[in-house]
């Protein structure tokens, strides 16, 4: 666990407080700012978890590199593979999020000029 992965989940945490009391309160700006900072807690935390797999896998690959230098090549190959596969799937699950919020937002705004 790093600075990342704390301040993601704690960013979350406040996010949807926020949310919850603007709800309840009305405070749409307030729900909406909410949601937003959820958005960049998971971000956060998504990040945080990335440096957490590098991290680990730079750690695997320099354990196998002294073992056998031969094969530590291939599998450090491998290990960044999967780091890069899984930042690729957790930037284009973060950026779908923001879409789908994004989306959200756009219909509230138009149910407000359709309601006006």
């Amino acid at each position: 666990m790093n600075k990342s992965h704390v301040t993601g989940s704690i960013d979350q945490a406040v996010g949807k407080v926020k949310e919850t009391v603007g709800n309840a309160t009305g405070n749409q700006k307030l729900a909406n700012e909410g949601a937003a900072q959820q958005v960049k807690g998971a971000a956060k935390e998504t990040w945080g978890n990335v440096k957490d797999s590098a991290s680990e896998a730079s750690a695997t690959a320099w354990a196998r590199a002294s073992k056998t230098e031969a094969t530590a090549g291939e599998k450090s190959q491998e290990l960044r593979d999967r780091v890069t596969n899984a930042t690729q799937h957790m930037k284009n699950n973060i950026a779908n999020t923001l879409d789908n919020f994004n989306k959200k937002q756009e219909e509230k705004r138009e149910d407000i000029r359709k309601a006006s």
